[in-house]
């Protein structure tokens, strides 16, 4: 779902750098609160080599991509800090692999950290609702994806109408997407709640 440069208006490109910045320093500040953020490196480092890999290997779909983003995943495990994760590793891959824009990455963070920020809330609310953290995993997943989908179809039609198409299609393309981002979540949940329980930002059932 990445962004190539050339393809957003200026307007489009600022706008993603000032909410990627706000967000960014609001998320450590927020998890800063919470943690110590230097024993959080570990798990930081290896989230955001997950979403590097998964992200790496995609189909080129127009002015975007198709691919695996797994950012519901990293913002079930990392919390807050899931933003800076994907800011990292969208900036390491546009400019190590030409991967994206350099131009876009505020745009392109925006449009797979937020998602990452409202599933791990979802998480969060479910598991404290008593809900089965297998099922609200799954679901935090799959909804990663989506969001994602609507945010990149808006950014492109930002641009102009002639996207619609490419919109459109890149919504069908990650249906699969989605229902294998769900799985996977879903059982890394299950698991981590029964080998490493404190490695998940949440207090889990009992």
């Amino acid at each position: 779902m990445h962004i190539s440069d050339g393809i957003l208006s200026t307007t489009a490109i600022s706008g993603g750098w000032v909410v990627t910045i706000v967000i960014a320093i609001l998320s450590f500040w927020w998890r800063y609160r919470e943690v110590d953020v230097v024993e959080e490196i570990p798990k930081f480092s290896v989230m955001t080599a997950a979403f590097f890999v998964a992200s790496l290997i995609h189909i080129p779909l127009g002015p975007t991509s198709v691919h695996l983003i797994f950012n519901g995943l990293v913002g079930v495990i990392l919390g807050p800090l899931a933003y800076v994760a994907m800011l990292v590793g969208l900036t390491l891959q546009a400019f190590l692999f030409q991967h994206g824009g350099v131009t876009t990455i505020g745009v392109n963070t925006m449009n797979v950290g937020i998602p990452a920020l409202l599933c791990f809330y979802i998480f969060k609310k479910g598991v404290d609702y008593g809900l089965s953290e297998k099922i609200i995993g799954g679901i935090s997943g799959g909804l990663a994806v989506f969001f994602t989908t609507i945010l990149l179809s808006i950014s492109l039609l930002t641009t102009g109408e002639e996207f619609l198409g490419v919109a459109g299609v890149a919504a069908a393309a990650h249906l699969p997407v989605m229902i294998i981002e769900g799985i996977v979540t879903a059982s890394v949940v299950t698991y981590l709640a029964k080998v490493k329980p404190e490695l998940l930002p949440v207090k889990l059932n009992k």
